[in-house]
């Protein structure tokens, strides 16, 4: 009698471990279930290069926008030289003035808060 219910005991748990088997390969395939707390939806994510469709033909938009940038730098380049030659930057008496400062009496000089100097 106690060899039998060995025998059962045995028989039972050999079909109740058969059956987790088989739950847990119908559980890896979760693409055809809805998202749950145990198996969490996660997007697969595709690293591949993305193929961008060609028209046939070249477009050069990339070096002409490079090319009007150069052009635009170069023209701020000859604005700020151009600046540069006015007597208010290229005139050392100026002291950074815009127009040159009065030369007054040694009694009557101030303390020029712009350029630091006494005139």
């Amino acid at each position: 009698m106690f060899r039998y219910l060995i025998f059962i005991v045995l028989i039972f748990t050999a079909g109740q471990s058969a059956a987790q088997v088989r739950s847990k390969k119908k559980s890896e395939q979760p693409s055809s279930q809805q998202p749950s707390s145990l198996e969490p939806y996660k997007p697969q994510a595709n690293y591949e290069s993305k193929k961008s469709k060609s028209s046939g033909r070249i477009t050069y938009d990339a070096r002409d926008k490079f090319y009007a940038r150069m052009e635009d730098v170069a023209k701020a380049y000859r604005k700020a030289e151009k600046e540069m030659q006015k007597p208010q930057y290229s005139d050392p008496s100026y002291f950074g003035h815009k127009k040159p400062p009065k030369r007054n009496k040694p009694g009557k000089m101030k303390y020029c808060k712009e350029c630091g100097i006494r005139h």
